[in-house]
Order: structure tokens, then sequence, then C-alpha cells
């Protein structure tokens, strides 16, 4: 997420060593996190030794729940809180309907949050 934030909002051409400083880590731990992103078409990627990173989207394009879900999958997965595994429909958990709601709430604030929402906010 902070990558994405990262390159989104500076608009130009960032190398690895430079955004590994920026965001507290190292360059392979980089290359790791921005593979999703280049692979969902949000980031541009220069191989080489000269080689940068630069966003290919708008920050106020994409929302948060498209960045999680591009990098570790998707949120609502239909998984039982309980027993990780899908709920049986004729005998839910005692936590199903709470745990659906939560998701259900979740994946909507994300989804209505978009970089620039965040980008906006503390910290920044």
């Amino acid at each position: 997420m902070r990558a994405m934030l990262h390159l989104s909002l500076l608009g130009e051409p960032v190398k690895a060593a430079a955004l590994a400083d920026a965001l507290g880590t190292t360059v392979g731990f980089i290359h790791q996190v921005v593979a999703p992103l280049v692979n969902a078409g949000w980031v541009m990627a220069e191989p080489g030794p000269n080689g940068s990173y630069l966003a290919s989207v708008e920050p106020a394009d994409l929302d948060l729940l498209q960045v999680i879900e591009a990098v570790d999958g998707p949120t609502a997965d239909g998984r039982c809180a309980t027993t990780g595994r899908p709920c049986e429909l004729a005998r839910p958990c005692l936590l199903h309907d709470a745990w659906a709601s939560a998701q259900a709430e979740l994946t909507r604030v994300l989804g209505a949050t978009t970089l620039i929402d965040v980008g906006a906010g503390p910290g920044r």
C-alpha cells in the first residue's frame, strides 16, 4: 500500500533504492512488493541497474481494496472465522452473521477510499 501510494503521489520515476529508503525497507523487499502492482498494470518497471518504478494510474482512480487484493488476494473470501473454510449453509457458525456483516463493511469502506484519500490524511 505504502509503495503504491508513494509512487502514485510522486508522479515520477523512482529507483528501487530510493523507494526502499523512502519506505524504510530493503531493495529486495521492494521488488517483491511492487511485482503485484506491476502485474496489475498500475506500475511500470524499468529493469536493470538504472531501472526505476513509475505509477501508471492516478491515485484518485485506485481504491484501497483494489491494492490490498492485488497484493494479498480476496478480502472477503467466504471463509468462516472459526474454521477457515466456508460455513455450512444449513448450520452456519455462531459468528457467521456478524463476520459476514463485518466483511461487507470492510470491503465497502476500503472500496470507497482512494489512494488520494489516504495520501492527504495523517502522517503525510
